[in-house]
C-alpha cells in the first residue's frame, strides 16, 4: 500500500515523478506530496490531500520546482488521520532531511519520547516524522557520519516495516534507500537512477533495475550507487531486467482498468498455459516445481494460505488438490495463520497464494511454515517479488500486470495455476495419463467459454440496473463455487461500497435466512454439478421469503429458469474447472454496480492493491 517514487539525474525531476504517482495511484491513497533540492541547494516541500491532481495543481500554482533530484510519495492514513500534515515527504526540524515511507514503524512511540527529550519538535501524527526526526538527530559530518551512515544508524534502532528514501540539503547529490518488509526497486538509466514501490512507475525511463532485499541500503549518487547491510557490510546486487512492458499498464480503448483486465482474461489464461500441458504425456510442465516434484510426490499434507482474493483461490486449489492429487489440504488466513503456533509435520508443504507477492500477512505466514521445516512454494504474479524470492519454488501466474484494485484476471490465473500444480501432483501420484489429459483438453477450451461470457456483458449490466439500489446482498454457492460466491461478494463489497456476503448456499438456512425480505438480491451459482438439486431446494428457500434470485447457470438449463428471476447463463464445464467461467459474471455484476453508484471503480475508498503491512 501506498506508492514511492524517486529520481536523481539530470532531468527535471518534478515531471518524472509527478508522471510515476499518477502510476502507482491504483495502488490506494488519500494523500500526495512531493520533495525536490532546487538548484539554491534548498529542499522544497508540497503536499496535497486527495488525488495527484490536487498536488499536481498546487505545484503549479506554485510555480513547480526545477531541481533534478527528488522524491515523492502517495499516502495511505496508518498513523494519524488524512490530512497536510500527515502527508508525506516528512522532514527533520534542523537539517533540511526528507523523507518517503511505506510501512510501520512499530516502536515509533518510544522513539517519539526520546526525540521529544532531545527538543525535537514534531508537526505530525505519524510514525515517518519519527524515523525523519531519528536519522536528522543522528547525523554528523564532523564525526563521519554522513547521510547513509546516518540511515544505517537509525533503522538499526527501529522495528517494523519500511521501504524509504531519503534526501538531505547538506548533501545534495545523494539519495539513500532501505527496505525491510516492504517492496523498493531501482531502476537504472543513463547518469540517472529512479526509485520506486513498484515497477509501473519507472518503466517508462528504465529497463533494468536492482531489487532490494531486507536490510538493504543503497546510496545513490548520478555516478553510481553502493549497496550495503543496515550494519554497512557491502554488498554485490544483482541487475535484472524488467519484464513488464509500457504498452501493459495502459487503458487503450478501456474506461476503467478493472474493465480491461476482466476483458484480458481469456487471453492472461492462454499465457498462462502457454507451454505447460503436454497432453501426450498427459503431464504439467511446471518448470519452477521440478527440482522438488519426489518431495511433492511423498508430501503428505499440503497448506495454502493467503488472504482476500487470494484466499478465494487458495480456497479452490484445496479442492482441486484433494480432488486430483488426493492429498489432505487445508486453507489458512495467512494473518491467523502465523499466531496459532501451527502444527508443522514431516512431508507438510506451505503454499503462498499472494498476486503481488509482497502481502504482509502471507509473507509472514510463509516464513513462519519454513522455519518449522515446510517445503515452500509460491504462486505468485510478480517476478522478483519477496515470496517469489523467499519461497523453494513456486509458479508464476504470467498474466501480466494488475492495475486495478479489485482483483479480477489475477484470480483467474490463480485458479489456473492451483489447477495446473493439482495436476502436476495428481499425475505423479494416483492419475492416468488419459485421465490427465483429459483435463487439460477441459483447462484448454476455458480461454474460449470466458469469451462467450464476456458476450453476455449488456445483459448482466441490465441485470444489476434492476438491483443497483438494494444495499444488502447475498451471494451462495455450494462445492468449488463456494469460494466463487465468496469472492463474487468480495467484489462487490469492494468497488460499490454494498454490504454483501458470501456462504455456503446450504448454510443460509442456519441463520442467515433471518436477513432475507422482499426483493433482497440473492446470486446463487446453480451451474450443472453434482449438488444442482440441493442448489435448487435453496433457491426455494429464498424464494418463499421474498427474495429476488438472480442464478448463475448452465446454457441451456431452462428449469432454473422457473425459479429465478434473472439467469445469467455460463457455457457447461466441468465441476472442477467451473470457477474460472462462473467468477467472471460476478466481476461483471459488481464492476456495473460501481459504475452505477458513481464510484472510482480502479481506486475504491479505503483500499490498497498491495497491502504490505499487518
Amino acid at each position: 500500500m501506498c506508492g514511492i517514487i524517486a529520481y536523481i539525474g539530470s532531468k527535471r525531476a518534478e515531471s518524472i515523478l509527478l508522471e510515476g504517482l499518477k502510476r502507482l495511484e491504483y495502488r490506494g491513497y488519500d494523500s500526495a506530496g512531493v520533495a525536490v533540492i532546487e538548484p539554491d541547494g534548498h529542499q522544497h516541500v508540497c503536499r496535497a490531500v486527495g488525488r495527484v491532481a490536487n498536488l499536481e495543481s498546487k505545484l503549479e500554482a506554485a510555480g513547480g520546482f526545477k531541481g533534478s533530484v527528488g522524491i515523492a510519495h502517495t499516502r495511505w492514513a496508518t498513523h494519524g488521520g488524512v490530512t497536510e500534515a500527515n502527508a508525506h515527504p516528512h522532514t527533520d526540524d534542523q537539517l533540511g532531511i526528507a523523507l518517503v515511507h511505506n510501512g510501520i514503524i512499530e516502536n515509533y512511540a518510544s522513539l517519539r519520547t526520546y526525540l521529544k527529550e532531545q527538543g525535537h519538535v514534531f508537526t505530525s501524527e505519524t510514525d515517518t516524522e519519527v524515523l525523519a526526526m531519528l536519522i536528522g538527530e543522528l547525523y554528523d559530518p564532523e564525526q563521519g557520519v554522513d547521510l547513509e551512515k546516518a540511515v544505517q544508524a537509525a533503522l538499526r534502532e527501529v522495528t517494523g516495516a519500511y521501504a524509504i528514501v531519503v534526501t538531505c540539503e547538506r548533501e545534495p547529490g545523494v539519495m539513500v534507500c532501505a527496505r525491510k518488509g516492504s517492496p523498493l526497486l531501482i531502476g537504472i538509466g543513463a547518469g540517472e537512477y529512479i526509485v520506486a514501490s513498484d515497477a509501473s512507475a519507472i518503466i517508462a525511463h528504465a529497463t533494468q533495475a536492482i531489487t532490494l532485499d531486507d536490510y538493504n541500503v543503497v546510496k545513490i549518487t548520478r555516478e553510481g550507487f553502493r549497496t550495503s547491510t543496515v550494519d554497512d557490510v557491502e554488498l554485490s546486487p544483482k541487475v535484472m531486467k524488467l519484464e513488464l512492458e509500457l504498452g501493459e499498464i495502459e487503458l487503450g480503448a478501456f474506461s476503467h482498468y478493472m474493465l480491461k483486465e476482466i476483458y484480458e482474461q481469456p487471453n492472461s489464461l492462454r499465457l498462462c498455459m502457454k507451454g505447460r500441458l503436454d497432453k501426450r504425456e498427459g503431464t504439467v510442465v511446471l518448470g519452477g516445481l521440478e527440482e522438488f516434484s519426489k518431495e511433492l510426490v511423498r508430501s503428505k499434507r499440503v497448506i495454502l494460505t493467503a488472504q482476500g482474493t487470494a484466499l478465494h483461490a487458495a480456497m479452490i486449489g484445496e479442492y482441486l488438490l484433494e480432488d486430483f492429487a488426493k492429498i489432505p489440504c487445508e486453507c489458512e488466513y495467512a494473518s491467523e495463520f502465523r499466531y496459532r503456533n501451527p502444527i508443522i509435520e514431516e512431508g507438510s508443504v506451505v503454499l503462498a497464494v499472494s498476486q503481488s507477492g509482497e502481502t504482509a500477512d502471507t509473507l509472514a505466514a510463509l516464513r513462519e511454515a519454513k522455519s518449522r521445516g515446510a517445503l515452500s512454494l509460491g504462486v505468485i504474479n510478480v517476478v522478483g517479488s519477496t515470496i517469489a524470492r523467499d519461497t523453494d519454488a513456486g509458479v508464476y501466474l504470467r498474466v501480466g500486470p494488475e492495475i486495478g484494485v479489485a482483483s479480477t484476471k489475477a484470480f483467474t490465473g490463480q485458479v489456473m495455476v492451483l489447477t495446473m500444480i493439482a495436476l502436476f501432483m495428481a499425475r505423479r501420484r494416483f492419475m492416468s495419463p488419459e485421465a490427465s489429459a483429459r483435463v487439460m483438453a477441459q483447462l484448454e477450451q476455458i480461454p474460449d467459454l470466458i469469451e462467450r461470457v464476456l458476450d453476455t456483458n449488456d445483459q448482466i449490466r441490465k441485470v444489476t440496473e434492476k438491483h443497483v439500489e438494494r444495499d444488502n446482498w447475498l451471494f451462495l454457492g455450494r462445492g468449488y463455487n463456494y469460494p466463487t460466491a465468496l469472492e463474487g461478494a468480495l467484489k462487490l463489497k469492494e468497488i460499490s461500497y454494498i454490504h454483501a456476503e458470501g456462504m455456503p448456499a446450504a448454510e443460509m438456512k442456519h441463520g442467515p435466512i433471518a436477513l432475507i425480505d422482499d426483493g433482497m438480491p440473492v446470486v446463487f451459482i446453480a451451474n450443472q454439478g453434482p449438488q444442482y438439486d440441493k442448489v435448487l431446494n435453496n433457491i426455494e428457500e429464498v424464494r418463499s421469503r421474498g427474495g429476488h434470485v438472480i442464478a448463475v447457470a448452465t446454457e441451456g438449463d431452462k428449469q432454473i429458469e422457473s425459479l429465478a428471476e434473472d439467469v445469467l447463463y455460463v457455457p457447461d464445464v466441468p465441476e472442477a474447472l467451473s470457477p474460472l467461467v462462473t467468477v467472471v459474471p460476478l466481476q461483471l455484476l459488481a464492476y456495473h454496480a460501481a459504475i452505477l453508484r458513481g464510484h472510482d471503480v480502479d481506486k475504491p475508498r479505503n483500499l490498497a492493491k498491495s497491502v504490505t503491512v499487518e
